[in-house]
Order: structure tokens, then sequence, then C-alpha cells
């Protein structure tokens, strides 16, 4: 199962660390990733498999906020099918 991430925020030093290390250590896979930062803020977006994660979803989103929260950034996860349907023309 796959679902996307979106990370947006001031940026500084870490970010990808400290958001790929929650995600590592629940074994969550990083398929792909893009980041870039314009002016002063750090964007990101992932796509992960989830399937192998020892967390259900809920409990992995929480983990995020809790990243999110710590490090004063906005941190989003979506099951990619939702984030698909959402996107559509």
């Amino acid at each position: 199962m796959k679902a996307v991430i979106t990370v947006l925020g001031r940026d500084k030093i870490g970010i990808i660390y400290h958001v790929t290390k929650v995600l590592a250590e629940n074994k969550v896979n990083v398929l792909d990733i893009s980041q870039t930062i314009l002016q002063d803020y750090f964007t990101m977006v992932m796509i992960v498999d989830i399937k192998e994660s020892s967390l259900k979803f809920e409990q992995l989103q929480q983990k995020l906020d809790e990243t999110a929260s710590q490090m004063d950034l906005s941190i989003r996860i979506q099951h990619q099918e939702i984030f698909d349907s959402m996107h559509r023309l």
C-alpha cells in the first residue's frame, strides 16, 4: 500500500533526517522523493510504501504529527488512492 507524504516549513537543518527517521523506525520504505527550497521554505513530497509498517496508518500519522510539532512543520500523509482521486482533472 502506498501513501503520499508532504512536508512544508521554514528551511532548517535536519528536516529530511527527522522525517525519514520516523519512517525507517516504523518500516516505511521511501519509493520516491522530491524536495526543494522556495526562498526560505522547504518543500518535500514523498511516495512511500507502508505495507510493511509496524504501525497502523493513524499511528504513523500521529508519529509524523509529533515530528511536525517538534520541528514547526506541516506534515501530511494520505493514502495514494485518496491523493490521486483528489488531484484528478
